[in-house]
């Protein structure tokens, strides 16, 4: 059986059928020699957008977009919003062709990657199957820069593929049995760059660079050896290295200032619009780093087109009135993810006493039970917010109604008789019960504290936590500080979403759901164990965890659609009965303020990490200015894109 990916919201419009335009901003750089017109630079067959059926205008070419970052490694805002992956999601969460030209897939377990002939990156270099090839033999299985060799999603039963190159435009994986997870990964919010730009790299890889050329590099950079000069130079999510080439449709520009980032156009990007236009339509992101709590007032005085990064539901009356002085429009996208807000009691903490508490599903039933998640949703989110616990939303095709209320329901009565089945008394004239080792029931909850939203529902759940008992006590941490402590198994609880997807299909890979990653915080060193084959973590103790690891894996290996909606019910079943996550509310509405000026945003959307990566999956490449005239961008803050 043979799957053909269609690209179904695309023109198939052969390149000479039109005329390429020059965006404005480039016809200087042509005219002087510095790259070439826009048909040589383009590839043999184009990517051509066909806006208008998708509801789109056709737009202008010209303006920066200006946004705001809470930190710098949040530089990763250009690949997300630039959204250019070998395969990605639609707006309805198909995956197509995009950087390639065409995926041939057979028996869900043979993949043939066709690349656009004459694409090149940024610099101008041919983009060719030896940079697929490079990263394959030179970085995935290169042990200096591999220690664990290729990575999971690239191995079934733990064997990687057959790899072969037949010609510049073609690559082919081939496994033994049937990998889910492929393309999914090719298209994700955080994708694996199975291509490298190896002219660029390899000057900084041992196997193409002689020591002697090495070692003055290595001593520039101050690194220890040549794997981490590579890894220093290879920066393709954040894009931190301006130097490096890219396929995305903004390219760093500079290091900046630290706090003042700018990306500018692509003049190789293999994307046009039906008449001509190579897209991005913009000419770059303004990127300025300002802590989170000033960015509302930023946008409140117009300093910002797009922005979302920052921005909290409760901040929207801020945003609401300042929005003609501002000149922009407030959207409000629901949440995507399983939650906004779960607790996640973490079955591998490291305390034995509270590692059998937690452990115990009485005492987790308890906890929900003993959350008023009507007076959160009033109180914080004005009942826009849906009361549930961590499940797919209702717009997938998974999801059941009657899943939705299984243990979410406020009960302190029944949470109260849980806790004294399982021995937790509360002594004469104590506020809180006592664990079986006489300490007091305090419930550490550590959060990252970025959302205010958090920290007073955490304030409302410790109310309500009090009438049966149970003390709970708020750390806030750093996020990278708290995502370690939890995988230390230090952490007790950890407050963060839902699993990323909450609008699975059968298709979708169940990981989330089974102890495969550390990054669930639920069970991180069972996740460890399954990531590293057993070198670290913890083999898995319990029998339920066990039972949706087995799910998971017949999951990978069927391609019927039946059977797989059956395991994912089953795994969705035993979540809402054992709730290794306790969610609190979902689809909340995310702030999204965008200039009046800036067009082809849509009105409503999902904000979604993965699959999506937040706007990237609507195209801000195909955003565009009303009124836009290129320019240079001016200090952060001080002029308009477009302008």
């Amino acid at each position: 059986m043979v799957a053909t990916l269609l690209i179904t919201l695309l023109l198939a419009t052969p390149a000479a059928a039109f005329t390429p335009q020059e965006p404005t901003l480039l016809r200087d750089e042509v005219v002087y020699g510095l790259i070439p017109p826009v048909r040589q630079r383009m590839p043999d067959e184009p990517l051509i957008v066909d806006l208008e059926a998708k509801g789109r205008d056709l737009g202008r070419s010209g303006g920066w977009i200006r946004t705001f970052i809470t930190q710098r490694r949040n530089s990763r805002i250009a690949v997300l919003y630039g959204y250019a992956r070998l395969v990605g999601y639609t707006e309805t969460r198909e995956i197509v062709p995009d950087i390639l030209k065409d995926v041939t897939v057979h028996d869900g377990r043979d993949f043939t990657l066709t690349l656009r002939a004459g694409h090149r990156w940024s610099d101008g270099a041919p983009f060719t199957s030896d940079d697929i090839r490079y990263w394959w033999e030179d970085i995935a299985n290169n042990p200096m820069l591999s220690p664990s060799g290729p990575p999971r999603f690239m191995l079934v039963d733990g064997k990687p593929p057959e790899v072969s190159f037949p010609d510049a435009v073609t690559a082919r994986f081939r496994w033994d049995e049937p990998n889910p997870y492929f393309l999914p990964a090719l298209a994700a919010a955080r994708p694996p760059f199975i291509y490298r730009p190896a002219h660029y790299l390899k000057r900084f890889h041992a196997r193409y660079t002689s020591d002697a050329d090495l070692a003055p590099l290595i001593a520039k950079y101050k690194v220890r050896n040549w794997a981490a000069l590579h890894n220093a130079r290879d920066d393709m999510f954040r894009m931190e290295n301006p130097d490096e080439p890219t396929l995305q449709p903004w390219m760093a520009i500079s290091k900046g200032t630290g706090t003042h980032l700018l990306f500018q156009r692509n003049p190789y990007y293999h994307r046009f619009d039906a008449r001509g236009m190579q897209l991005p339509y913009t000419d770059g992101l303004d990127v300025t780093v300002m802590a989170g709590g000033l960015i509302p007032a930023q946008v409140a005085t117009g300093k910002a087109d797009l922005q979302a990064e920052g921005l909290t539901f409760s901040q929207v009356p801020v945003l609401v009135s300042g929005e003609r002085q501002g000149d922009y429009r407030t959207l409000l996208w629901p949440e995507g993810k399983a939650a906004e807000i779960a607790l996640y009691p973490n079955l591998n903490y490291n305390d034995p006493v509270w590692r059998a508490v937690l452990r115990d599903v009485r005492f987790r039933r308890a906890l929900s039970m003993g959350i008023d998640r009507r007076i959160i949703n009033r109180s914080l989110f004005f009942g826009l917010a849906q009361e549930s616990g961590v499940d797919v939303l209702p717009r997938s095709p998974l999801y059941k109604p009657e899943r939705t209320g299984v243990w979410t329901g406020y009960d302190p009565r029944q949470a109260a008789a849980l806790l004294d089945g399982m021995g937790l008394k509360r002594p004469r004239g104590a506020a809180y019960r006592r664990l079986p080792d006489g300490r007091p029931l305090e419930v550490i909850v550590e959060t990252a504290g970025e959302k205010p939203e958090v920290a007073d529902a955490l304030q409302i759940i410790a109310e309500t936590w009090r009438d049966i008992g149970i003390r709970l006590l708020v750390r806030t941490v750093d996020r990278d500080v708290l995502r370690n402590r939890v995988y230390a198994g230090q952490t007790m609880m950890a407050v963060w979403g839902g699993w990323d997807n909450g609008i699975p299909d059968p298709d979708s890979s169940p990981e989330e759901l089974a102890p495969m990653t550390q990054e669930n915080f639920s069970w991180p060193k069972w996740g460890q164990y399954y990531q590293t084959s057993g070198s670290a973590g913890e083999p898995i103790d319990m029998p339920i965890p066990r039972e949706l690891m087995e799910l998971a894996r017949r999951w990978r290996h069927t391609t019927d659609e039946t059977e797989r909606r059956a395991l994912w019910s089953a795994l969705l079943d035993i979540h809402a009965d054992q709730l290794f996550a306790i969610g609190v509310v979902s689809k909340t509405p995310q702030p999204i303020a965008v200039s009046n000026r800036l067009r082809n945003v849509p009105d409503k959307g999902l904000w979604l990490w993965d699959p999506g990566a937040y706007l990237g999956v609507y195209r801000p490449d195909e955003f565009y200015f009303a009124d836009a005239r290129p320019a240079d961008p001016e200090p952060a803050g001080s002029h308009r894109g477009g302008e």
